[in-house]
């Protein structure tokens, strides 16, 4: 027979085995929610994120997409940074490479982090990433200039989704900081987009992987 102490006991143990469940599971969804959002604008497109995706259809579409570059720097950074060239122009699905080139001001190492992302937020979900240079710490030496790649690609069923269609221009927007702390404070990391491939100026590899000017 159980007695009423006893149950009230039971009940008791009970309710605080649920109640720590539901603090673990909520500890656990705090930690997971910024993968599960960046996971989400990766697969989406959401935000204005580029989606990470070098399975280029094996066909490329005779219609074009400029595809415009832009630069920024943090205020107060002893950078100059711009990119090599103002547009290029793809058939879709066609790769595209461009540079970007940072050189280093101050009379001291400088580090730096970009981070990117793409407008019209719309066409973000069509501009696949294959290879870049951000979420990647970049030091360059006292007067040190270097080019950084772009590799990328725009995915053609742009030009049949009714919201892009009649898209002809996208611009991708590159803001170097201090520090991914200054990047968040700063707002860029709403809608930044995944690192997808690395580049260190003092041991840049050959061809598009990156190299230092002289």
């Amino acid at each position: 027979m159980v007695t009423p102490g006893r149950a009230r006991s039971r009940s008791n143990r009970t309710l605080a085995l649920s109640l720590a469940g539901l603090v673990a599971g909520m500890v656990g969804l705090s930690f997971a929610a910024v993968p599960l959002y960046d996971l989400f604008c990766r697969v989406t497109g959401f935000g204005g994120t580029p989606m990470m995706n070098a399975d280029r259809p094996a066909v490329e579409d005779p219609r074009t997409i400029r595809v415009e570059f832009v630069a920024n720097v943090q205020a107060g950074m002893p950078w100059t940074f711009r990119p090599a060239q103002r547009s290029v122009t793809l058939r879709g699905a066609e790769e595209g490479l461009a540079f970007y080139r940072a050189r280093n001001d101050a009379a001291e190492p400088v580090t730096g982090i970009s981070t990117y992302n793409v407008t019209p937020e719309k066409a973000a979900r069509y501009f696949n990433k294959i290879a870049c240079f951000c979420f990647t710490e970049q030091t360059l030496a006292p007067g040190q200039e270097v080019e950084m790649p772009l590799a990328f690609w725009v995915d053609p069923k742009l030009f049949d989704d009714p919201a892009t269609r009649d898209l002809r221009v996208i611009t991708i927007s590159y803001s170097f900081f201090r520090s991914l702390g200054a990047a968040e404070r700063a707002g860029a990391l709403a809608s930044a987009g995944p690192h997808v491939g690395g580049f260190t100026p003092n041991t840049a590899p050959p061809g598009p992987g990156g190299r230092a000017l002289r």
